[in-house]
Formats: structure tokens, C-alpha cells, sequence
């Protein structure tokens, strides 16, 4: 917590840590550390590296057709987003004087240079895959995606009444001469620039159209014909501009900074802030210009002296541009071309027992502590259903949760209303800062506020990541408190399309920490140190660090030690290089990465035992595990925390210790699976480069198994 919410107990707190004797590295171990001064990748380019690997699903021929066009839309997603947050943060830099060498040795100006080498061939590489294996493929299983030139002569006759009846009136052309100035162009919108003439005075003159957003990018013909809606528009130019001839038209995507920056210790009202914050982003400068490869020069002249972008971060693409569009072809309804249906089911322990009613989720979780695996286990029969019934339980006197991300529609906010409205203290953490999701984390912050809710904005200068719930009930003996503690946010739609893990417990130990995290967040409490979590800005690196620490000592005792890892990111310095140490002292170190990694392992007298994978698939691996040997004794942590200096240090992050021996191996045996070596994955070496292995078993078709032969046996 930041140093003016939460002070220290006078008494130290409990050790989290029972390691006899306790290991503290001396200054020469350190020193052989950093001996190694290319010891870390560069974050940058490691995450191009991850998309990269998304790339490779969609060649991936083994996988469903439909599968690959959605991960080639991922894909272009990803590089968006890539670019409007991080190469805009290191052009800033740059620009504002502030560039200093990154922790893997480079300067921003160098690592700019290698993400436009890298980009320009994952690009051109994309539209490659697209032309000539994803539209061949499609077009044999009869799903054609075709140009304005193949349309028949009933199919221009449909595209023409589309435009005149819904087109037409929705387009606005902006002219560009004296009296109309160069128009702004908004981020990610895909755009035409038209090169007209007057045929009476012979001049030319520019004009831009913008692609409105609300139709389908790709048009339905019928029959699975597509074509793309700026092929429409083009063809009909001549409605918009009647008495001028149609000299030229190309199409161009402009990528702005879209990052925030908010002032907060200066904000009287941090939603205010952040809503005049949000008007700002549409006006982020440029930062990559895509253009189709058929531009006309002079065109293009003119685009990049009107936006100011350098050559350097023009991308010129085969059209077409903006492969977003392609999620619309993947959910066409041809189950034959996915992956094969997949329901989620009830964790065994909430499972209903000869009833056609739910089962007590309360009742449950007071009998055992109930390890969720989403999407595996459902999260409306769990999650979902934990908050529902504690809204309606009349023994209930208190609800208290975070909310980082949520889906528009969402239950869990409806139950919290419900809760409410019907008298409950009801306390919601909204984080109103999650990147692209504020507007509407606004608009829910304000329907709870309405509702009667207690809504807090979380902490002065930090993101509340954290996925907490907490109920208090009255069950007549006295009160008892539930908690959810979590890797993944409370939202059921990605529920269903991303792996996390939560816990349901009444451990008294954990819920009495959950409560005082809480108070921490809406009040002044003094507390800070926690019995069974680590809580980031303040113990979550050192507790980790600790704990490398603590498995050293027991493998110079001869006891066991291995150290296994599972995070979306491992970017902070402080604890690759003592995972490192640990390789160096013999301790086996196994990683699995979905996204960046900085640690380079397999570099001999620095990492030889230390091991990376990545697995990527149908879900996205998200839960974040922490797995130490122990001396033969694991212990387990799980939670909201990636290894990066932004979740370690600017935001509230939390890690529970796994206190069941049944919880503990259930991740034991993920674990085992996901490291083995005949699992599926990409291995980094360490020259940064990934590569795939021929495994042939897949972790999340075998988790799928697993469930679905754990429901027949049910």
C-alpha cells in the first residue's frame, strides 16, 4: 500500500517463511549475478516475440480453419494495442528527452528500430498467411472472401441497395483545401483516401471517407460471400461526389497513443479526471500509418506530411487493411471448422446432489475449501452463483469485491444492486483505471453508486488489480466470513475464454486478512502485514524473493528444492536474478510464460536449470501459480500478480498461500502436465527465440478430457 494509507504494527509481523537456517545471499553471489550484464531480454521485444507465437496458431494447419482466422484477428488486435501503449510510451520518451537504457541493455531509439524490423515481417507475414492459405481454405470449404471484381451481377445490384438505403446517409466525405483543413483521423478507423478531379477546371482535389465502424467489416452476400465493406463504399464514391470524376482511392489506417495519464494526486475528483482524461486519448498523436501497397505516392505524401509520421512507421500492407474484421468470419456458424463444443461444468464440491435445486455454495465451502479452475469448472455454478445467493440469503450482512473488468451485461453487478436494495452493506472496489475498459467501469461505478452501493476508486496512485470477494453472514453462532480470492477478473463472459484459478474458503486465517485488505482499501487501517497473503505494492516481490531464498537454503541442506512458475509476464529484475541465484546454487526452476519474458535461461554459469515454456491455445492461460518444494512440504500461491515492475509496484495485487493439501496437489498435478516434456509448447532459448516442440499431448484438449470424463463418472 502507498506510505500514507497503511503504517506498520509496532511488532514485526509473523514470518511468512520457516527455513532453518535462513539463506540471505552475500554480496559475491550477488556480484556473479550481475556479472552477466545481457542477462535480460528486452520486454519489448519479447512480447513481439509472444505474438509471434499467436501468429504461428493461425498457420497452424493441424488446427480447425475458423480457429486460424480468429487467431490472425487476434493477432492484429494485439499488434493495435502493442502500438498504441507501448511504442507510443517509447516515442514519448524519447521525444521528452527522457530515454534511458532499458534493464536489457538497449536504448529506446535501438529497441524503436528493431520493433519496426520485426513488425514490417510479422505483417507482411500476416497478410501472406491471409492470401494465400486462409482465402484458398475458406473458399474450399465454400466461405469465400472476395473483391468488388468477383461480385456477380445480383451481387452488385445487393451491395448498391445497401449503400444507397444504410451507407449513403451515415457517410460524411471531408474535403482538403484552403477552406477545409487536413481532417483529424481517429485511431484504428480504417479510412479512404479518394484523389478526385474536376472535369471542368482539370484540377485535383483530396477527399477523405471514413469506414463507419457500425456495419459488418466484411459484407454479407449470402451463401458465405463476403466482401469488404470499403469495396462497397468505393464503388459507390460517385454518389458522394457527383460532377467529380474518381481518380483514385486507397485505403489507410492511422494507429494513435491511446495510453492514459492521470494526475491523480492532483484530481479533486479522479471520475472527472479520468472522463476529460478519456475526450484527450482521441486526440493522441500518430504513431504507425498503415496504407495498402497499390498507394499513389504523391497520396501517401500528403498522408504523412498532414498526420507528421516518419517513414519509418508507414506499413505498407496488400490490402485488405484491418484484419480485425475476421472475428465476424470466425463466428459464422460452421461448428465443423472449431474446436469442438465445450461446456463448462460444476465443481464436483458445488455440485447438485439428487436436487434439481442449486446447491448451498455456503454450506459447501463451509465443508472443504474449493479450488476453481475456470474455464474447466463453471463460473455462473460458482463464482457467480457465490455472490447471487449472498445477495439473496437473508442471513447475509455484507458484501465486499473488486472489480478491475466486467462484462456490460454482468450478474455479478446486477446481484450486488440486488444486495443493496435489499439493505445489505455493500462495498465494490471499482477500478476505474483499467486500460480500455474505463468508460465503462465509469458508467457501472455510477449505476452501483445509484443503487446504494459503497463504491471506492481504490488507492491514490494505484491500480486495485486484486480479485477479492468477501461475504459476511450472520449464522447464528456467530458470524462467519467467505472469501473468493482470485487470478482472473469477475467477469462471466471471459470466464469462459480465459484459464484462472479461485479460491472459495472460510479459512479464518485468510478471511481475517481479506478483511483487513479491504479496510485498507476503503478506510485508514494500520494494517500491513498479512498471515497468508502477499500483498503487492508491499510483500509480494519480497515474499517471492524470500521464499527463491528459502529453497536455496533447503537444497544446500540436501533437502528438496525445485521452484515452479506460471505468469502471464516475468519482467522484474529483482526476481529473475534470484531465480538465477537459485540456478546457480542448483535449484531446478521451471517457467511457464504465456507472454514476456526478460529471464534468459539455459546460459551457461547463469541459468542452466532454469527452464521457459509458453503454451497458447483455444483459452488464454492467465492464472498466475507460485510453487516451491519446500524441503519436501509445498507451498503454493496463487493470484493477481504478474511478475512486472506495474504489478509489483503500482498496483494492489494479491497471492493466497494454498492452505488445503487437496488444493495443493490439484496445481501439483497442472503442473506436471504442463512441464512435462511431452506437452505441447514453444521453449525459449537463450538467444530470446522460441521454439516449438513436437509434444503431442495439448494441456488444454487434456484438461477438456479430464473434465468431460470427471462429468460421465459423476
Amino acid at each position: 500500500m502507498s506510505a500514507e494509507i497503511v503504517e506498520s504494527h509496532d511488532a514485526p509481523p509473523e514470518e511468512p517463511f520457516d527455513v532453518e537456517p535462513p539463506y540471505v545471499p552475500d554480496e559475491s553471489a550477488l556480484e556473479g549475478v550481475e556479472e552477466f550484464g545481457d542477462r535480460f531480454l528486452d520486454r519489448e521485444l519479447s512480447w513481439l516475440r509472444f505474438n509471434q507465437r499467436v501468429l504461428e496458431l493461425a498457420e497452424d494447419d493441424a488446427l480447425p480453419l475458423l480457429e486460424r482466422v480468429r487467431f490472425l484477428a487476434i493477432f492484429t488486435s494485439n499488434l493495435d494495442e502493442f502500438f498504441m501503449v507501448r511504442v507510443a510510451g517509447l516515442k514519448r520518451r524519447i521525444a521528452a528527452g527522457v530515454a534511458v537504457r532499458a534493464a536489457s541493455g538497449m536504448m529506446p531509439r535501438d529497441v524503436l528500430e528493431q520493433i519496426w524490423e520485426v513488425t514490417r515481417d510479422l505483417a507482411q507475414r500476416q497478410a501472406r498467411l491471409f492470401a494465400d492459405t486462409i482465402v484458398p481454405g475458406l473458399k474450399a470449404e465454400n466461405i469465400e472472401l472476395v473483391r468488388w471484381d468477383e461480385l456477380d451481377r445480383a451481387e452488385q445490384k445487393q451491395c448498391k441497395r445497401l449503400f444507397k438505403e444504410r451507407l449513403f446517409p451515415v457517410l460524411t466525405p471531408l474535403a482538403v483545401d484552403p477552406a477545409h483543413p487536413f481532417p483529424y483521423i481517429s485511431g484504428l478507423s480504417l479510412n479512404l483516401a479518394v484523389l478526385l478531379k474536376n472535369p471542368k477546371t482539370g484540377k485535383e482535389h483530396f477527399a477523405r471517407v471514413k469506414v463507419p465502424p457500425t456495419f459488418s467489416r466484411f459484407v454479407p452476400l449470402g451463401d458465405h460471400r463476403f466482401v469488404p465493406l470499403e469495396d462497397v463504399i468505393s464503388e459507390h464514391l460517385h454518389r458522394l461526389f457527383p460532377g467529380m470524376e474518381i481518380q483514385q482511392v486507397h485505403s489507410f489506417r492511422v494507429t494513435r497513443n491511446e495510453d492514459l495519464e492521470v494526475e491523480e494526486d492532483d484530481a479533486e475528483n479522479l471520475l472527472a479526471a479520468l472522463e476529460k482524461e478519456l475526450l484527450r486519448r482521441r486526440f493522441g498523436p500518430p504513431v504507425r500509418l498503415e496504407v495498402e501497397e497499390s498507394i499513389d505516392p504523391a497520396v501517401l505524401d500528403l498522408l504523412v506530411s498532414e498526420l507528421g509520421v516518419d517513414d519509418a512507421e508507414v506499413v505498407r500492407l496488400p490490402g485488405p487493411l484491418d484484419l480485425r474484421g475476421l472475428h465476424g468470419i470466425a463466428d459464422i456458424g460452421r461448428e465443423d471448422l472449431k474446436y469442438p463444443a465445450f461446456v463448462p461444468t460444476t465443481h464436483p464440491r458445488l455440485a447438485e446432489v439428487e436436487s434439481a435445486a442449486p446447491v448451498d455454495v455456503f454450506k459447501a465451502a463451509r465443508r472443504n475449501d474449493v479450488l476453481l479452475h475456470h474455464p474447466y469448472d463453471s463460473f455462473a455454478t460458482s463464482v457467480q452463483r457465490f455472490i447471487e445467493q449472498a445477495a439473496a440469503d437473508p442471513h447475509v450482512l455484507a458484501i465486499k469485491q473488486t472489480l478491475y473488468r466486467t462484462s456490460g451485461d454482468s450478474p455479478i453487478i446486477d446481484a450486488l444492486i440486488d444486495a443493496a436494495e435489499a439493505g445489505k452493506q455493500v462495498l465494490v472496489i471499482v477500478e476505474i483505471k483499467a486500460r480500455f475498459d474505463e468508460q465503462a467501469n465509469i458508467r457501472w461505478a455510477r449505476k452501483l453508486e445509484q443503487a446504494g452501493c459503497h463504491v471506492v476508486y481504490g488507492l491514490v496512485g494505484l491500480k486495485t488489480h486484486c480479485k477479492l470477494a468477501m461475504v459476511v453472514r450472520d449464522e447464528g453462532d456467530g458470524i462467519r466470513r467467505y472469501a473468493h480470492v482470485g487470478t482472473g477478473n469477475y467477469n462471466p463472459k471471459t470466464s469462459r475464454m480465459y484459464e484462472d484459478l479461485g479460491l472459495l474458503t472460510v479459512n479464518e486465517a485468510i478471511t481475517d486478512d481479506v478483511g483487513h485488505l479491504f479496510n485498507n482499501l476503503s478506510g485508514w487501517s494500520r494494517n500491513a502485514s498479512y498471515a497468508e497473503l502477499l500483498v503487492a505494492p508491499d510483500s509480494v516481490r519480497s515474499g517471492l524473493v524470500d521464499q527463491v531464498h528459502a529453497e536455496i537454503a533447503h537444497h544446500r541442506a540436501g533437502r528438496p528444492a525445485r521452484i515452479r512458475l506460471k505468469a502471464n509476464s516475468v519482467v522484474d529484475e529483482a526476481v529473475i536474478d534470484a531465480l538465477y541465484l537459485a540456478s546457480r546454487e542448483g535449484v531446478p526452476v521451471e517457467l511457464l510464460v504465456r507472454g514476456i519474458c526478460a529471464l534468459r535461461p539455459g546460459v551457461p554459469g547463469l541459468s542452466e536449470n532454469i527452464t521457459v515454456r509458453s503454451v497458447l491455445g483455444r483459452f488464454l492461460e492467465h492464472s498466475r501459480v507460485f510453487w516451491f518444494e519446500n524441503g519436501g512440504d509445498p507451498v503454493t500461491w496463487i493470484g493477481s500478480a504478474d511478475m512486472m515492475h506495474r504489478n509489483l509496484d503500482r498496483r494492489v495485487e494479491v497471492l493466497v498461500r494454498l492452505p488445503d493439501p487437496d488444493s495443493r496437489q490439484e496445481i501439483a498435478d497442472l503442473l506436471d502436465l504442463a512441464f512435462d516434456s511431452g506437452t505441447a509448447a514453444w521453449l525459449l532459448g537463450a538467444d530470446g527465440i522460441w521454439t516449438r516442440n513436437d509434444g503431442s499431448v495439448h494441456l488444454q484438449e487434456e484438461l477438456i478430457a479430464r473434465q468431460r470424463g470427471r462429468r460421465q463418472s459423476s
